[in-house]
This record gives structure tokens, sequence and C-alpha cells, in this order.
């Protein structure tokens, strides 16, 4: 048995402000669960929430993931952009080239996103959410897939992506080069043990695959935060 991928954390200023301008891109309704806090839960397959998580921490170069939005037609793309655009987001340069047909915005916090062109193969068979794209290498792919269980659906030239047999979104690692890190990331994975599973237990194998124990401040609390072998930090919660 392996752990589950629970949610997707977001850092935010305003965590109430940004859970609506991501709930309104998505068209994804607010958890009524209050131990999720400020979270989003989704209509598909995507399998996974996304949390808002308070922090007073400022942004600093690009994020380590981003999503990769779907589109089904160049007029459904703009669509989606417009949407966006109309809540608050902005465009973005980060080097992207005139003949690449995604458009890269950034939500109103600075979070990078894209909005992929119709047509793109990779993310053909994917949700809205097509891909969670990582800045990572291919060993920390492999641990990943190890980690959740999920095969790799693809694994060339440095650059690897796992998907969960359930479908959903692709979780990619674009190989180097590698940004720097610059202190604690901005997004994070939260893993949840199998069900019926030890947390302990849990931390344990993720150790075994190749992950460390990380303190980031986090005092005494009932979760474990850890980091894959990259360095991204992510937290092993309780079962319940």
């Amino acid at each position: 048995m392996t752990c589950h991928l629970r949610a997707l954390c977001f850092d935010a200023h305003d965590p109430l402000g940004l859970a609506g301008f991501w709930a309104g891109v998505l068209g994804w309704e607010m958890s009524g669960d209050p131990q999720d806090g400020v979270a989003l839960v989704p209509d598909d397959d995507t399998g996974f929430r996304i949390r808002f998580l308070p922090s007073q921490e400022q942004k600093t170069g690009q994020n380590q993931m981003h999503f990769d939005l779907t589109s089904t037609s160049l007029e459904d793309q703009q669509r989606t952009v417009a949407r966006a655009i109309g809540l608050g987001a902005r465009h973005i340069d980060i080097g992207q080239r005139p003949e690449e047909g995604h458009v890269v915005l950034a939500d109103p916090e600075g979070n990078e996103f894209c909005v992929t062109e119709p047509g793109n193969a990779f993310l053909a068979d994917c949700p809205f959410i097509g891909a969670v794209s990582c800045d990572g290498s291919q060993e920390t792919g492999y641990f990943w897939s190890k980690a959740l269980g999920w095969p790799l659906v693809w694994d060339q030239d440095q650059e690897t992506a796992i998907r969960s047999p359930h479908g959903g979104p692709k979780i990619t690692w674009g190989g180097p080069p590698f940004a720097p890190k610059t202190g604690k990331y901005r997004l994070h994975f939260d893993l949840a043990p199998p069900a019926g599973g030890d947390q302990q237990a849990e931390v344990e194998r993720l150790l075994s695959l190749g992950a460390t124990r990380v303190d980031i401040g986090q005092g005494d609390v009932e979760w474990v935060v850890m980091a894959d072998p990259d360095g991204h930090e992510f937290c092993v919660l309780t079962s319940r």
C-alpha cells in the first residue's frame, strides 16, 4: 500500500482571496470539511484537493510547480485566458517563444500557470488541470512514482511524468537545468497514509525511497515535513 496525494498546497498572503480566484478559474467548490481550512474540491477525476495556507513569505523567483490547463479549441483557450484575467490574473513573460502555443499567466499572488494550446498530444486525455509541471530531476520523478504508486507515463531525455492509474492530471519533472532553491517553496504536496495505515510507517517507507526529514520552523505539529531527493518539501499527514 502506498500513500495518497491528498492536496496540492499554496502558501498565500490571502488564502480566501486566492481560493476564490482558482475556484473561478477551475469551477471547483470550496470544501465543507473544516479540517481542510481553505480548500477546493475537484469535480472531475483530478483526485486531489487544492489547499491555501496562510503565509507572509514573499515570492522569490519562479515557482517550482505550476498548472498546465488544457483547452479543447482555440476559442476555449481564449475563454479560459479571458476568465482568468477577469478574475485577477495577468500575462507574464518567462522566456516563452512566440511560436509556442501556450499562454503564460500569473494568478493574483504571482503564481505562474499555463493555458495550453488545443491539440496538445501529451495532455490529450487529461482533465482541465492537465498537468502539475515541476522543476526537478529524473531521480525525483522515480521517487514520486514509488511514493504514490503511480506508473511512469514518460521517461525520456531526463524528463519524467507519472499519472494515477485512476486518471487525472500528470505530474511532470522537466530535468536540468534546475533553478536554484531560494528558501521554502510556495507549493507543496500533502500526503495521507493509506486507509488504516500508520503515519510513522509511511514516513519510514519514504525515507527508504530517498526522502529526508526537514525543519522549516513547523514546531510541534501533527504532520511530518519531509523533502524529496531534489529538496522539494512535502507533508505527511496523520490518518483520518
